[in-house]
This record gives C-alpha cells, structure tokens and sequence, in this order.
C-alpha cells in the first residue's frame, strides 16, 4: 500500500481576523498545521511570532518554520508556546560552534520538540547532509524542501527542486520530507510520486472557494 502524503495548511495565507474559524475549517482534513515565521532579514518579508501561535488552537500538530536569522535565540519561545516540530534553516547556521547546525538541533530535542531543517533552492542536499553528518540525518525528523524562494507566498513551483527528494533518500535520509512553495494539485502529485511525505500549501487551500475540495485535491 502507497504512503498517504500529509497535508500541511500554512496558515500564512488565512485571514487572521477569523484565524481560529480558519484552521477549524480545514483541520478535519489535514494531517497537521505550518506556522511560517519571517523576520524581514532572512526573507524580505515579516509575518508573526511566538505570541500569535500560543493563540492558534487546533488538535493537530503544529511545524514551526523559523525563516530568521538566528533562530537559536527564539526556540525556547517557539516550544513554549505550542510549536511541535521546529524548523530551522541550514543557511544560517555556523559550520562549527555553538550555533551550528547541529547544535541547534541539540538545543530543539532538549526542549523537547521534534527537529526539522529547511534548505533554499540554492542549497544543495549535499551541503545539507555535510553540515548534518551521518548521525544528524539519521535522528533528523523532518527536512523541508523549499521549491520556490521564501519569502513571500503565491509563487511559481520549481520543478528542479523535486529532484532533492530522491537525493536525499540516496543518502540515507529516513524522515519525513516536506515541499513547500507553488504545492497545488499538479505539483502535489508530481511530489508524491518522487516520495514526498508533507504537502505544505498555503494560497492554494486558504485561496479556494472550497478549502475542503482544495486540500482533499492534494491527497
């Protein structure tokens, strides 16, 4: 029998002046929500902190995708208020020292969340699993493939970027993989068919007429 894919909403893309109606809407039919966190430094964008998840109320588990630069400062903040898995990005952390990569993920499973890294278009899976190391990518619970520049949502899907699933399980990589960026129900399906576990989407199932027939599409 296949893998059922999970379905992730970014709720980046809800209204939030009705933001609990929103997740409410779509939770029966999802697998768990996406927090995005943008600092206008990392991404020439800004969204929302740990304040706004601690009022974010669903069953479903929460993915906290730290788009900030240092992510090692905020992780306490982000577990403390409801996030379940962080995500940090392999670009901003060290090679070696306290803020490495791996430190970080140190710091996130002493919380005791779930730990995820996230990769850009430009970053290699090669570079990635250096940064790792053998160890890492076999405690990693999730990697997010970003294939479109973070950012902003509404982008177009790069369809070179699937390329890093298969790569990725080359290498040994056992965990759960996460696409996000242009996931509609054609990139979906191509995903999935190259292995993806998680479909984020954010315009795509908060834009429609109807969320539920949106979101069932990615299945």
């Amino acid at each position: 029998m296949a893998k059922k894919v999970q379905i992730a909403p970014s709720i980046l893309s809800a209204d939030f002046g009705k933001l609990s109606a929103e997740i409410a809407e779509v939770q029966p039919f999802s697998d768990r929500i996406h927090f995005d966190v943008m600092d206008g430094h990392f991404v020439p964008n800004i969204s929302f902190g740990a304040p706004i998840l601690k009022w974010v109320k669903t069953k479903l588990p929460i993915d906290v995708h730290l788009m900030i630069e240092r992510p090692w400062l905020y992780l306490g903040d982000f577990v403390k208020a409801g996030g379940d898995l962080i995500i940090v990005h392999s670009e901003v952390c060290a090679k070696t020292g306290k803020n490495s990569l791996v430190n970080v993920l140190k710091i996130v499973k002493r919380l005791g969340a779930k730990t995820g890294v996230s990769i850009k278009p430009k970053t290699s899976v090669e570079t990635l699993v250096k940064q790792l190391g053998k160890k890492w990518l076999s405690h990693l619970d999730q990697i997010l493939i970003m294939t479109v520049e973070p950012g902003f949502g509404g982008q177009s899907f790069m369809p070179k970027m699937v390329g890093k699933i298969g790569q990725l399980r080359k290498m040994g990589f056992k965990g759960d993989i996460a696409i996000d960026g242009g996931i509609n129900a054609k990139t979906g399906k191509v995903c999935v068919e190259a292995g993806a576990d998680i479909l984020i989407a954010g315009n795509y199932i908060f834009g429609a007429k109807d969320r539920v027939k949106a979101v069932k599409s990615l299945r």
